[in-house]
């Protein structure tokens, strides 16, 4: 079995800077791996996205999960395209809670066509607890 071939992370981390709105830039997203239609973020468990409940908001992981895919979706497209999302089906599974510090949130390309991207995101924490499963659709613009 063969792996993806790794991508430029810098690419990746300026996106972060300079695609996205600045509210999602908030969410202090780094890049930790990165392959040919698969990213691999690290996404920071801060008091400014955690609610009354003491865990990690769902719109705070949709967000980071969306993102995640965009970047996905770049390192098979070599950089940004403008891209929207048509659908991202979300499912919470357990909740991310406060002390977990980190969250990390895979997202890979399952198919990508002339116009439309299909994804899946993973988001976990601790010992690769699965927290919420994703799966997305984007038009290419």
């Amino acid at each position: 079995m063969t792996h993806p071939a790794p991508v430029d992370k810098a690419m990746l981390e300026h996106a972060l800077t300079s695609v996205f709105a600045e509210w999602v830039r908030e969410l202090d997203l780094r890049v930790l791996e990165a392959r040919v239609g698969e990213v691999l973020l690290a996404l920071p468990v801060t008091a400014l996205h955690v609610h009354a409940g003491g865990v990690l908001s769902g719109q705070t992981v949709m967000a980071a999960a969306d993102t995640a895919m965009v970047l996905a979706v770049m390192t098979q497209l070599g950089g940004f395209r403008p891209m929207t999302t048509v659908q991202l089906q979300t499912t919470f599974l357990r909740p991310v809670p406060a002390g977990a510090r980190i969250a990390q949130v895979r997202a890979r390309v399952l198919r990508m066509g002339k116009s439309l991207v299909f994804g899946d995101i993973q988001v976990t924490h601790g010992d690769d607890v699965l927290a919420a499963h994703a799966t997305t659709t984007y038009a290419l613009l």
